[in-house]
């Protein structure tokens, strides 16, 4: 597979103005995490506001990470450690917190679940914590009250002129020490120096041991030009600026017309061969649903057939040592589940319809049965599988015939 890390910037690319990750685009990152592809969600926002995002794409299951405050910080989405991190060093704060109350802006930073800020009365303060699930906490001395090195600050103000006023001054006068750039037409951003969202890719590039050609990375702002040049295919959304687009190797859609989900589609899923999805990566996946529950294994998968073993043991037995009938059916639709999501189309997603099985015989406890399942027919509608189950001697335990439903995602 060409990419195997896909960098996704959040909002006005994965979110779009409803906030939510639509049901096409869930279908596609799900899937592309299925064969082998992880994710990254790269965004401005704090780790609090962008762990709910990555639980309900499953990035913990699929070797995915959180790349937070546009790089400051980049979590291993399956244990939370962290594999990256600069902070701003606390002995600024009092110099920044000066600046801000000379100029009437607001000051905010982020600590856990809590926004810090100086002004919680700000319309555009309440409405960042909103965003992120944070709760607000007030207080008149912020620079005294932040005892930690956060990962940024931001200045806050509706005076776009005197915003870009003091961009201009702190860009020459906080050269080396800090970075600054405008996120909003009403946010400063103040970040350790050197951090973006493409330095820090960089970094995670060298630790996963991958090149540029490996990743694509979809993006909608400024602050993902970088980025999407940094990637092997950089893909700009639709609604971009066109100073991002010329950037970009591509352009899909609006982030409200499915953009990701179409880049993914059509960028990585419409190539994928059945021969190189990475069935060791599936398993260890696999390892806490009942496929694993039931020591289920993948171990071959072509356009016309798939197979897989599982153990008769304590946990797919009957109480009197042969094999339940019922784990014979749950081997059945896994490695039909299987060939089908390969024979889909980028567009398409499978649900299981019907499953029947004849037992023919027994397999006793100890054995290691074996499923090889045959495409019996390949609709646009549905697929029908053949499932033959044997033991290791290669007597004929159960044949299965399993129906799945092809969809279209919308």
């Amino acid at each position: 597979m060409k990419y195997k890390l896909l960098v996704l910037d959040v909002d006005g690319t994965l979110l779009g103005e409803e906030k939510t990750v639509s049901k096409r685009t869930m279908a596609a990152l799900r899937k592309a995490q299925q064969l082998g592809v992880r994710i990254v969600l790269a965004s401005g926002r704090p780790v609090h506001g962008l762990m709910p995002l990555a639980q309900a794409l499953e990035l913990g299951l699929y070797g995915g990470f959180v790349m937070a405050y546009n790089g400051a910080v980049v979590i291993d989405a399956a244990n939370g450690n962290i594999v990256f991190e600069r902070r701003v060093d606390p002995a600024m704060l009092p110099y920044l917190e000066k600046k801000a109350r000379k100029n009437g802006f607001a000051l905010l930073t982020y600590h856990g679940d809590r926004l810090l800020t100086d002004n919680a009365s700000d319309p555009h303060v309440q409405a960042e914590a909103a965003l992120n699930g944070l709760k607000i906490e007030e207080t008149a001395d912020l620079a005294a009250a932040v005892d930690f090195a956060p990962h940024k600050c931001i200045l806050v103000s509706d005076d776009e002129e005197a915003l870009c006023g003091l961009e201009a001054h702190w860009k020459k006068r906080l050269a080396g020490e800090l970075d600054v750039f405008r996120s909003e037409p009403f946010f400063l951003e103040v970040v350790p120096c050197t951090v973006e969202k493409a330095n820090t890719l960089g970094v995670l590039l060298e630790q996963l041991g991958l090149s540029r050609d490996e990743v694509m990375a979809i993006g909608d702002g400024p602050a993902d030009v970088a980025m999407l040049q940094l990637a092997g295919m950089g893909v700009a959304m639709g609604h971009s600026p066109e100073p991002v687009k010329i950037c970009a190797d591509r352009t899909t859609a609006p982030a409200d017309e499915d953009g990701v989900a179409q880049a993914v589609e059509q960028l990585i899923l419409a190539d994928v061969r059945a021969s190189q999805v990475p069935l060791d990566r599936l398993n260890a996946q696999a390892a806490h649903s009942l496929m694993g529950n039931l020591g289920i294994q993948y171990t071959y998968l072509s356009d016309e057939r798939v197979e897989a073993t599982m153990p008769v043991d304590h946990r797919t037995r009957q109480p009197f040592g042969i094999l339940h009938g019922g784990a014979t059916l749950a081997l059945a639709e896994t490695v039909a589940g299987l060939g089908s999501m390969a024979l889909c189309g980028s567009d398409e997603f499978v649900v299981g319809m019907q499953v029947s099985g004849n037992h023919v015989s027994s397999a006793l406890e100890g054995d290691t049965v074996r499923a090889v399942g045959t495409v019996v027919h390949k609709g646009r509608s549905s697929h029908v599988w053949n499932v033959d189950v044997f033991t290791s001697t290669g007597k004929l335990v159960s044949t299965v015939r399993v129906v799945n439903s092809v969809m279209k995602k919308r």
